[in-house]
């Protein structure tokens, strides 16, 4: 028997359960039409605003304007689609909107499989054009350069390297912060088949091999492990083999067409990541927004509490602080604090000119939308 005749039975075989398949498949079909023609008639509207943002000179990339998008939906959502499913088809439909009104290039720390590469993927969909970089300073440089249009940084918690890095090249560029994100550092097991049992050999970073030691030794205790260069090369493996798998990040999987075998698998879990996209156009307010500052004192006495006196008299919610020390032969250390609020606030532009007495340096990175680290 014939395979399409095989299929052809089954169906008919269906249509005759009590059920009624069919016609709840038919009805799926009229949804999914439904869906295509609205994704269209969207793009199509998007497609108009791209051509009077051209006229106006307005920025492809609204970040304020997708937050509020995201945060009216799920609010709108009564199930049972799960708000992170939500989240993840609608970032596609506003990356398909934006690369209809123009092209974007986005660098970001390579290769592909980081960690890095899975935030920029979580902010920008699909329909960008991905430029993979060796280092931050490159990714920076693309930018200021024009070659790329954005970038994705990494700047705390990072497993891919020192991400201090990343705010000593704030004081030397003139991009702004124009969003960020939050990555879970969490590894899957990636194969062909969702079976442990067909697994004979594991590839992987040396970094995902350490943290998924454990894991390995009881789960998988007779495969082969083998240390790759980059999670990409690990996963290419895996896709060339049927008996193989590879560890790489939560989230790699719809990327390169495999199955998670196994999810989480990392032997302690980490706080997420916190991911940067740096660009050159100013953000403007959400109504919940994040200011972050840079400013270096002069190293005597009583300098960070009277820098920092003007926010708690303005009521501003100090969210972070850190240091970090600056080759500036006459100045100790670099200060790095994050607001709530946006830099177009009163208060918080009250507060900047009273700080600005006490700074030797003063300098605002950008205004961007709050995310929460689950977001």
């Amino acid at each position: 028997m014939a395979k399409n005749d095989t299929v052809g039975n089954e169906q008919d075989a269906n249509c005759t359960m009590g059920t009624n398949i069919c016609d709840i498949r038919q009805l799926i079909d009229d949804v999914d039409n439904t869906i295509l023609e609205l994704i269209n008639r969207r793009l199509n509207l998007a497609k108009k605003i791209g051509e009077l943002k051209k006229d106006t000179g307005n920025q492809v990339v609204d970040s304020t304007r997708e937050s509020e998008i995201l945060k009216r939906l799920t609010a709108r959502n009564k199930g049972p689609l799960n708000p992170n499913v939500l989240h993840h088809i609608f970032i596609d439909i506003i990356a398909a909107a934006r690369a209809i009104q123009a092209s974007q290039r986005v660098a970001y720390l390579g290769p592909e499989a980081t960690f890095t590469h899975l935030a920029a993927t979580s902010q920008f969909g699909y329909s960008v054009t991905y430029v993979p970089q060796p280092s931050i300073r490159e990714i920076f440089s693309e930018v200021e350069k024009g070659a790329c249009d954005y970038g994705v940084v990494p700047v705390e918690n990072s497993v891919e390297g020192s991400v201090r890095h990343t705010l000593d090249l704030f004081f030397e560029s003139d991009l702004f912060i124009c969003a960020e994100r939050y990555q879970p550092v969490s590894y899957d097991l990636l194969a062909q088949e969702v079976s442990l049992g067909v697994i004979q050999t594991v590839y992987a970073h040396s970094s995902a091999l350490n943290q998924c030691r454990a894991w390995l030794n009881q789960y998988l205790p007779q495969a082969e492990l083998k240390e790759c260069s980059s999670s990409a090369f690990a996963v290419e493996q895996a896709k060339k083999q049927k008996a193989a798998a590879a560890i790489a990040g939560v989230g790699a999987a719809a990327l390169f067409g495999l199955e998670a075998a196994a999810s989480k698998i990392e032997d302690f879990s980490r706080p997420p990541t916190r991911f940067l996209v740096i660009g050159k156009e100013r953000v403007r307010p959400s109504g919940k927004d994040k200011t972050s500052l840079m400013f270096a004192l002069a190293h005597v006495p009583g300098a960070l509490a009277s820098a920092l006196a003007p926010i708690t008299q303005a009521s501003i919610n100090l969210l972070k602080i850190e240091s970090r020390p600056t080759r500036h032969e006459s100045w100790s250390h670099f200060f790095f604090i994050d607001l709530e609020g946006h830099i177009a606030d009163g208060s918080i532009q009250q507060a900047m000119d009273m700080i600005r007495p006490h700074a030797l340096y003063l300098k605002n990175l950008g205004s961007y939308p709050m995310l929460g680290q689950g977001v």
